[in-house]
């Protein structure tokens, strides 16, 4: 077994680390401003509220579901390092982009005609962003380092994510709008830099003709990587996990303005908890199973994830609201008698999903050969991605529906209790022999 932060001075570890860490960074901080902003200085309504996070969550993930087949096509046929200094220099124009629609938007300046669409336009090329740079994260890991630091490796990726996340989102409720605009260019131009110090990471497999018909070729992959009972149980368990997640954090914005009567700051707060939750439990989970990949705790787990959630839904439906039309800032609002509660249910709901979701993540990479990692992850986003659609495609219809957001938290509940299932599946599976297996891809 190596400790995660035995590789944190490894050259073959450490530059994909900060290129990754500045990534998600800067992801969550343009996604957060924007989303922020609408919410809190664009729209007054909940419908309109949960609407909008909606779509802006959908516009994000839609990528991954388009084009993780050709992404997992490049990352396993040709260098991946050098495809990482190709969508790092990407990110530097989208961000100018992005960052001028958030300038505009704060200025006032033609908001709903320009700004908003200009912002929706540079999410969805974040997401191509990430939908590119995503296989490569997880994929290169086997790759680059010991069979041993593997769990390790991508335990820490998962913190390292979820600590950027956190970092993002602080500045994101924090700092004003137009300063963000700024912030984010800058940190594009500081990840293209540390993603030229990647280590190359040649393919490992004969160069092939790419597909680019994404359906036939999101399709095809899907059918050869399910074939896989493991690796066909660990996506189908991380997608359910995912599609929570992502309804959770369509619903963080608007439950906080209108049912806790938070300012946006608590907001940020909120998803600051379960980013920093999430991340304790993916070195957690490297410490309990020593290394092993195992799903061994995934079904206790997100149990538990389950049971944390109707905690958090008891605890705001107990909520008193401000009545005088006022906002909680947040040193009024952590001193509120329900405070403290809220925010154990909610850390517990992310420290025991981490525990969750990172043993699943490496049997992605573990169970197939090296050479066909980068599309296992790829076939992973694409059904990840997709439930995800599905999942905001609910939030949203129910908001229509005139569902209270905090009802829609048993939703998110329930689904605890498949992903347990899946879990469980997987454990079983794992017990059994098994071979690597080729994808005819």
């Amino acid at each position: 077994m190596t400790s995660a932060g035995a590789l944190l001075n490894k050259r073959r570890f450490l530059p994909l680390f900060v290129t990754q860490l500045l990534g998600a960074f800067n992801d969550n901080l343009y996604k957060n401003a924007m989303v922020l902003f609408v919410v809190y200085s664009v729209y007054n309504d909940e419908t309109a509220e949960t609407w909008f996070s909606a779509v802006a969550t959908a516009v994000f993930i839609l990528p991954f579901f388009l084009l993780s087949a050709l992404a997992g096509q490049l990352a396993d046929t040709r260098d991946k390092a050098g495809i990482i200094r190709i969508v790092k220099l990407c990110e530097i124009f989208i961000m100018l982009a992005g960052g001028t629609g958030l300038y505009l938007a704060w200025a006032g300046i033609a908001v709903h005609s320009f700004a908003i669409p200009l912002m929706m336009v540079a999410l969805f090329a974040m997401g191509i962003h990430s939908t590119f740079f995503g296989p490569i994260k997880y994929a290169i890991l086997p790759q680059h380092l010991r069979e041993g630091e593997v769990l390790a490796g991508t335990g820490l990726v998962e913190a390292g994510t979820y600590i950027a996340i956190l970092l993002g989102t602080i500045l994101a409720g924090w700092i004003p709008v137009e300063v963000a605009g700024i912030a984010v260019v800058i940190t594009a131009i500081i990840g293209y830099l540390t993603g030229r110090q990647v280590p190359p990471a040649p393919p490992m497999t004969d160069q092939r003709k790419l597909d680019y018909n994404f359906i036939r070729a999101s399709i095809t992959l899907i059918r050869a990587t399910m074939k896989v009972r493991r690796v066909f149980l660990a996506i189908v368990a991380i997608s359910f996990f995912w599609t929570i997640g992502a309804v959770l954090f369509i619903q963080f914005p608007p439950l906080a303005k209108n049912v806790l009567t938070a300012s946006k700051e608590v907001a940020s707060l909120f998803l600051v908890v379960f980013s920093i939750g999430v991340a304790i439990g993916s070195v957690a989970i490297n410490a309990l199973l020593k290394g092993k990949v195992s799903a061994r705790y995934s079904p206790i787990s997100v149990i538990v994830m389950g049971g944390f959630v109707v905690a958090f839904y008891v605890v705001c439906n107990l909520w008193v609201p401000d009545t005088g039309g006022s906002l909680f800032n947040v040193s009024e609002f952590v001193v509120l008698p329900l405070a403290i509660p809220l925010l154990l249910s909610l850390l517990g709901i992310a420290v025991s999903g981490g525990m969750f979701v990172v043993p699943l993540y490496a049997f992605l990479t573990t169970t197939v050969h090296k050479s066909e990692a980068a599309r296992t992850i790829a076939a992973n986003n694409i059904v990840n991605s997709g439930a995800m659609v599905i999942g905001s495609l609910i939030a949203i219809g129910l908001s229509l529906a005139g569902l209270a957001v905090v009802n829609q938290l048993l939703l998110s509940a329930a689904m605890c209790l498949v992903a347990a299932y899946l879990g469980w599946l997987l454990d079983k599976a794992s017990d059994m022999p098994h071979a690597e297996h080729e994808m005819d891809v």
